[in-house]
């Protein structure tokens, strides 16, 4: 009978057939106690000399590390086992035996490292993070295909830029000009006009020329847009989408997130309400904070009114509370040239950003669109973008325009908030920066 790590409870004191890979051997006289990893979880298998007979013995232990092989055995209780049991050997058949596995339990570099991602994640810690990865996309489309959203699949190839010309991947598109994708958002608003509420989800580019643990120049952002809504609606959503895409993690993946030794007490406190505060409340206790901290390294330097928070702004921001914040109202000119203006503080957008717990910073950032036509064009003019590219934009607010807006999540930061990591390079399974093309 064919069996998985995962499943190995169903079958106690049953004879299987577990096929993978070598994590680990050690031998002790005519036993060896070989880690078996399936891909599914790891489990001991206990081969006896004696049962095996010396030929088939003595071609597994001479076995390297993630060599390949079968085996079967009898699923005996073990309660040592971190899944419970082990597997007592009867037969094994190598089937891809393997020398010099590049990725040892010895310290590497991240460049090493990342230069054998393929070969990475076979190993626990980042195994772990591309679990967690899994379930968070599997909540993100659960939340809002369980709410009414029609998934709409922007295009990656545009014929404009979404939010300033200086991060565009530039291609040679039939004889055209074309860019990849920095956002799918714009055809969300016309998806928005026709059903009602829609989404995409899938990868975006930008050519940003950093190249630090924070940056990514290939990564996955889903993006709702919902028509007749205003901020104060985003904000629900937003903070209603953060507490749930949590909660499914902490649910079916909380083995994954102890194996990574994350604090999951930090991820239980993600309830509602978050602290909602206006940019210029937070320009205050910022200047608060520089004040009380002085010789911070890096310093807390107080925040331009129209300018926009940098890292350390964040960082020090939340972690004055235990939970995620909303920060609303920007400047209106470090926006992009889409969002609306407050009708009462023009000089303010009508946008948010959420800024996760513990210094993870922004992980989600929304607001209302600008809805009226002659507004739009004067901005697009203003930022010195071609108008013909965005006539079908246009359109939008030639035929029935509406308030509406909605956000962009970046599937990266929630893998690296949620799993309390460091790198975001480690939240994607093969990231791209400007030095890193490859595997």
């Amino acid at each position: 009978m064919i069996a998985t790590v995962k499943d190995i409870a169903a079958f106690e004191g049953q004879t299987v057939t577990l096929s993978g890979w070598i994590y680990n051997v050690a031998g002790k006289g005519k036993l060896l106690f070989l880690q078996l990893r399936d891909g599914t979880g790891i489990i001991q298998c206990v081969l006896n000399k004696g049962t095996l007979g010396d030929e088939a013995f003595d071609a597994v232990k001479a076995l390297g590390q993630e060599s390949s092989l079968s085996v079967d055995g009898v699923v005996v209780r073990d309660s040592r086992s971190k899944v419970g049991f082990e597997l007592q050997v009867s037969a094994a058949r190598v089937i891809g035996p393997a020398e010099g596995y590049p990725i040892t339990p010895k310290e590497h570099g991240d460049a090493f490292l990342f230069d054998h991602r393929h070969l990475w994640f076979r190993s626990k810690g980042p195994h772990a993070i591309l679990h967690v990865r899994h379930l968070i996309i599997q909540a993100i489309r659960n939340y809002f295909d369980s709410r009414g959203f029609l998934l709409l699949d922007s295009p990656i190839f545009t014929p404009n830029a979404c939010e300033g010309t200086s991060t565009l991947f530039e291609t040679e598109y039939f004889g055209r000009t074309a860019y990849l994708s920095q956002s799918g958002q714009l055809y969300q608003e016309a998806g928005a006009t026709a059903f009602g509420k829609t989404y995409c989800f899938g990868p975006t580019f930008r050519a940003e020329k950093h190249d630090t643990r924070r940056h990514l120049n290939e990564f996955w952002m889903v993006e709702p847009e919902i028509a007749f809504i205003d901020l104060d609606g985003i904000m629900d959503m937003c903070e209603d989408f953060i507490v749930e895409v949590v909660a499914h993690v902490l649910t079916h993946g909380r083995h994954h997130l102890e194996e990574l030794g994350r604090d999951l007490s930090v991820l239980e406190r993600v309830q509602k309400p978050f602290v909602r505060m206006s940019y210029d409340e937070a320009c205050v206790i910022i200047a608060r904070l520089a004040a009380e901290n002085p010789g911070q390294d890096p310093p807390i330097n107080p925040v331009d009114p129209e300018d926009d928070f940098g890292a350390t702004h964040e960082t020090w921001l939340t972690k004055q509370y235990d939970r995620p914040i909303m920060v609303h109202r920007f400047p209106t000119v470090v926006k992009a040239f889409y969002m609306k203006a407050d009708p009462e503080n023009p000089a303010r957008a009508l946008g948010v950003d959420l800024l996760a717990s513990e210094g993870y910073g922004e992980v989600i950032g929304g607001g209302q669109r600008e809805d009226s036509y002659d507004e739009l064009v004067r901005k697009i003019h203003h930022h010195q973008l071609p108008m013909d590219a965005f006539e079908w934009y246009l359109d939008l607010r030639r035929y029935g325009t509406v308030p509406h807006g909605g956000m962009g999540a970046g599937v990266e930061r929630l893998v690296t908030w949620i799993c309390g990591i460091h790198n975001v390079r480690e939240a994607i399974p093969f990231p791209r920066t400007v030095s890193r093309l490859t595997p």
